[in-house]
């Protein structure tokens, strides 16, 4: 013969810090607590919110400059404005030059004219005055002599005149060459002038977009400092007080135990409750 008994117990249960550190620790809590009256906005932090609250509503200012220079940029910023003076100067250079380049002008200098009949002139009438003076003038030996003096006196000069002129007109033609080499790279470098401009103007269309939203992009940053600083603030006092607060703890605990009876101590304390009611019940002198 055997059972089982069982009892339960309730036990309560409360930790604090050390006591030492107590007073510390309520100091804080009320600086903490007196501090929770405080992460509202300064006056001087809402003065200075609606100066830029303010300013974000006055927009940028140079917003449509900005706009303008990204609209140039975006055109070519004028890179090729003088292409056309570029041109019309190789054009009225080819022009002067053409006339040389071509050879046209060897053989054809005025001057040269002009210098042959000097020539022709001196030696005319250096031969013919002397065969004057012989009393030959217009012999066949003084007709002979002038014809020769003369050939032999502008010979050389034509010479050099025609050497000059092929030499001018391969000058010519080198230069309209080396002008023409110029004008088209003057014009590449232009060209390319205006598409870095353009390509520029990419990145400055969105600087000015950015410009016009500057006002609204700027509104929204101060609302949200507005709201931040007072978070922010309650933030910092919750770092500080809510480790504080977990310091001390309370709590309640239940403890439920079985235990194990043999038959005698079933027994025993049966009989020892009989006994007890038997006494109970006795009366009086018996």
């Amino acid at each position: 013969m055997g059972g089982q008994s069982t009892s339960t117990q309730t036990v309560q249960s409360q930790s604090a810090p050390w006591a030492a550190a107590q007073p510390a620790l309520q100091t804080m809590l009320g600086q903490i607590s007196t501090g929770l009256n405080n992460t509202g906005l300064t006056s001087a932090e809402t003065s200075a919110l609606d100066t830029l609250k303010n300013n974000a509503a006055a927009g940028n200012p140079y917003a449509g400059q900005i706009a303008g220079y990204a609209q140039s940029l975006l055109n070519g910023g004028g890179a090729t404005a003088q292409a056309g003076n570029v041109q019309d100067n190789l054009a009225s250079y080819r022009d002067r030059l053409t006339p040389y380049a071509n050879g046209s002008m060897v053989g054809n200098n005025p001057a040269l004219m002009a210098q042959l009949a000097q020539i022709q002139s001196d030696v005319g009438d250096s031969v013919n005055s002397q065969f004057a003076a012989a009393g030959r003038d217009f012999s066949g030996a003084n007709l002979m002599a002038y014809g020769r003096g003369i050939a032999a006196a502008e010979a050389p000069v034509i010479a050099a005149q025609y050497n000059q002129d092929v030499a001018n007109q391969l000058a010519a033609a080198g230069a309209l060459y080396n002008a023409g080499n110029t004008t088209a790279n003057t014009l590449t470098q232009l060209q390319q002038s205006d598409l870095v401009n353009r390509g520029q103007g990419v990145t400055a269309a969105q600087s000015a977009l950015d410009a016009q939203n500057y006002g609204a992009n700027a509104i929204l940053a101060e609302e949200a400092q507005r709201r931040g600083i007072p978070v922010q603030a309650l933030s910092l006092l919750a770092q500080i007080g809510v480790p504080i607060a977990q310091l001390g703890q309370q709590g309640n605990s239940t403890t439920t135990g079985t235990q194990q009876k043999s038959g005698v101590d079933q027994f025993a304390t049966i009989a020892s409750g009989i006994s007890g009611l038997v006494k109970a019940f006795k009366p009086q002198g018996f």
